[in-house]
């Protein structure tokens, strides 16, 4: 039995491979790791393609949400809005600057924070509390809808941080994901669209002295050597990452193309087998360009059984995310309960994603829909 894996690293490998290799020798041939040519070139080419002004590269998109946080002075006493719905580290690196992480149900359509549910929360806390900035996460690649988030960040003088670490290549009209707030944050975990070597990230911005403090603060709060203005950390991406992505940035916007496409497949092989509203219970809308697929996520009936149905038939799956963050054992110190966030907690119990990558072909696609079939049939 033929098995279809949730992506296929060594698939794109394939097709990159003499490059990827020229690319990293020219590297150990220079014994330039830490910063240097290659790291500028990598970070001046991110910085083109997102059409921002600066790009400075980091160890990990844990980092960047923490570096950009730490740049806007995020700390004690301070509030940031993140959804519930989400990877752990974009509530983590709030926690960790000494600030509160404030909650936000998701909408039920896309998981993407409720920007309704938003307003209300900062309309009730305009005069009871400091809520200094939100970050909106585009989630699974989908963006969020940047023209309400600005709007409501200008109302309440918020800072944006977006969480783009699953949306590298996704685009609403002429902006890129991540470059609308004061800051974005992206992630090169070898998953992503845009996937390195190991852990490395990335924090774009099209303001001169916010990226200066990145740059800063990414290496110890050195400004001149030896000399340390501030407190900072060890967060510089390798040369090796930076060649390795320098590569894989050539072919981004065509492995995006190709998800979107692979991901409308998925919707007209369940709409031949009605599967909509018999068993499964949502799919995710291709929103053009705004998505850029990092994940393909359904909602799904007694969906723990048919993980283990499509696992026994070779295909496998995964829940991004089985516990929302107001759940989570390290958040229950924010005295959160099960109902509080009812949206995020039904989809934490409902969600599944399916094999997507570039290299996903036709066959596997209809074995992977067939399979679905066959479980809600029986």
């Amino acid at each position: 039995m033929a098995k279809i894996p949730i992506i296929d690293l060594k698939a794109q490998y394939k097709t990159i491979r003499k490059e990827l290799q020229q690319a990293l020798e020219e590297v150990l041939d220079s014994q330039q790791f830490i910063l240097g040519a290659t790291v500028e070139k990598f970070e001046s080419d991110a910085a083109r393609y997102l059409g921002a002004r600066h790009a400075i590269g980091v160890a990990s998109g844990s980092d960047a949400l923490l570096l950009a946080l730490t740049a806007l002075g995020v700390g004690p006493g301070d509030a940031v809005a993140v959804p519930t719905f989400t990877f752990v580290a974009t509530a983590t690196a709030v926690a960790r600057l000494g600030a509160t992480p404030l909650f936000i149900d998701v909408e039920p359509e896309n998981f993407l924070i409720d920007l309704e549910k938003l307003a209300a929360v900062l309309a009730r806390k305009k005069n009871s509390g400091r809520v200094k900035a939100a970050i909106p996460v585009h989630l699974f690649g989908r963006m969020c809808a940047m023209d309400k988030v600005a709007a409501l960040a200008k109302k309440y003088h918020l800072f944006v941080v977006e969480d783009a670490a699953q949306s590298f290549g996704a685009r609403d009209g002429e902006k890129s994901a991540g470059t609308r707030g004061e800051l974005g944050c992206y992630s090169f975990f070898p998953t992503k669209n845009l996937g390195g070597l190991g852990d490395a990230g990335l924090v774009a911005t099209n303001d001169a002295a916010l990226a200066a403090k990145i740059r800063l603060l990414r290496a110890h709060g050195e400004a001149a050597k030896y000399r340390h203005d501030v407190i900072g950390l060890n967060s510089r991406i390798d040369a090796l990452q930076a060649a390795a992505l320098s590569v894989k940035l050539k072919y981004i916007q065509r492995w995006c193309e190709e998800r979107r496409a692979r991901a409308e497949q998925y919707g007209r092989l369940m709409g031949e087998r009605k599967l909509l509203g018999r068993g499964v219970l949502s799919i995710p809308q291709a929103n053009g360009e705004a998505h850029a697929f990092n994940y393909y996520v359904i909602r799904a009936e007694k969906r723990d059984a048919l993980k283990s149905h499509l696992a026994a038939a070779g295909i496998q799956t995964e829940v991004y995310y089985p516990i929302p963050l107001h759940l989570q054992p390290c958040f229950a110190a924010l005295g959160h309960r099960r109902g509080d966030f009812p949206v995020a907690e039904r989809a934490a119990e409902e969600v599944l994603a399916l094999p997507l990558y570039p290299e996903l072909d036709a066959a596997q696609q209809e074995s992977v829909v067939d399979a679905i079939a066959a479980f809600y049939a029986g």
